[in-house]
């Protein structure tokens, strides 16, 4: 009875000191990391830029980006691995060899999260929560042994079914039958709230990448859909997964403490351009997911929440590979650039300078091509030799090519 009565003692000392700490203390200076991603969701599908005319409803995404930071000119890769690939090693997908969909990350690439518990001795709890999609399509995989604490979710890069599809946690797989967007969300919940230290969550939906479904109605404001088949309208149930992903980010935003979640930044942005089904103008369907066009590699991304004082767009030029060094200072690692990512957190709190070019690049087999550009013209090389370059100011949809076809 002696030693049960002071368990109970030393847990509630615990959890009373946590709390004092978000609030007063250490963990109020060691900000919370949250980094949502959403699968295949572009421009013209988001809220808050020109691109596109039909919207989703998505009011927890748009109080995200009210509140903060809007990046206008933020470069990805075509497809969702290389994307994940980069910002998890702060490394172009020519030195990691992720350059395409389904290609494997090395064990031997030291991950982001890895990285800030080397460099700040731990201080950090570290989750991947959703689609991983870094090593192929092994479902034997388990992330934690890229050094991260802990790994719940999608290891392959899509389902066949919202509703029934292989869930890996703690290296082992089993089979859900409910919606997937709700258990990575209550996943991410029952983690956070079993914290005791600071934490990085990498929180990676899967939606609203196909195949296009109807979420629970409560979740989306697309109306009585009828089951998705080949000759419908893909765009309502593309929509509605945006608003169902928006719902569950609601959720878990509302889960949090409200202290901790003053103590949170929260980054959300696309891995790539919206899929060519429901590419909206002035995106055509080969201009989006899946190749260097603006449609298929400028992305949203809104940044909020702990330390980001500034609001409103910034037209800065930013590579996905620049999340490892910005949220490893947001973390306390001292820390600007390494590799190929320059951190931008000083963009966060003033209009400060960034970097001079962006670079982006794919390899799916058949095609093998790089782009750079530096906010005013583009270059894309083939590795037949061809290139192409566009004025982005005055030609920012890639019509004209100035050289002609090479």
């Amino acid at each position: 009875m002696k030693y049960f009565s002071l368990l109970i003692f030393m847990a509630l000392l615990v959890a009373c000191n946590k709390k004092e700490d978000q609030v007063d203390g250490s963990i109020s200076d060691t900000p919370n990391i949250l980094l949502i991603i959403a699968d295949d969701m572009g421009k013209d599908a988001t809220q808050g830029f020109s691109e596109g005319s039909i919207k989703p409803n998505t009011p927890n995404i748009d109080k995200i980006k009210d509140e903060g930071l809007v990046f206008n000119n933020l470069w990805v890769t075509p497809t969702c691995s290389p994307t994940r690939a980069s910002i998890i090693t702060g490394k172009y997908g020519y030195r990691t060899g992720v350059k395409w969909a389904g290609d494997e990350l090395s064990p031997s690439e030291k991950t982001l999260q890895k990285f800030i518990n080397e460099e700040t001795n731990n201080k950090y709890a570290t989750a991947v929560i959703g689609k991983w999609h870094l090593s192929g399509e092994n479902p034997t995989i388990n992330p934690e042994s890229f050094g991260i604490d802990h790994y719940a979710g999608l290891i392959r890069g899509a389902v066949q079914s919202y509703y029934q599809w292989q869930l890996t946690e703690d290296g082992v797989g089993s089979l859900q039958t409910e919606y997937c967007t709700k258990v990575f969300t209550d996943l991410s919940i029952d983690w956070v709230n079993s914290q005791s230290k600071p934490w990085f969550l990498w929180l990676a939906y899967n939606a609203p990448h196909t195949p296009f479904h109807v979420p629970p109605a409560e979740m989306h404001a697309q109306g009585n859909l009828p089951d998705y088949m080949d000759g419908l309208d893909p765009m309502p149930y593309y929509m509605a997964a945006i608003e169902a992903m928006d719902y569950q980010i609601g959720r878990l935003l509302s889960a949090i403490p409200e202290a901790e979640l003053d103590n949170t930044v929260i980054i959300f942005l696309g891995d790539n351009g919206t899929p060519n089904q429901v590419a909206q103008s002035p995106y055509s369907s080969s201009t989006v997911k899946g190749t260097l066009y603006q449609g298929g590699i400028n992305v949203p991304m809104f940044i909020s929440g702990k330390g980001v004082s500034r609001t409103g767009a910034d037209n800065s030029l930013v590579c996905s590979t620049d999340l490892f060094s910005t949220i490893a200072e947001l973390a306390g690692v001292n820390i600007s650039e390494i590799h190929d990512s320059q951190s931008f957190k000083a963009l966060l709190s003033s209009g400060a300078s960034h970097r001079a070019f962006q670079y982006s690049e794919m390899n799916d087999g058949t095609d093998d091509l790089w782009t750079i550009g530096n906010g005013a013209y583009k270059l894309i090389v083939h590795a037949t030799g061809n290139k192409e370059l566009y004025d982005l100011v005055n030609d920012p949809y890639e019509q004209n090519n100035l050289i002609g076809g090479g």
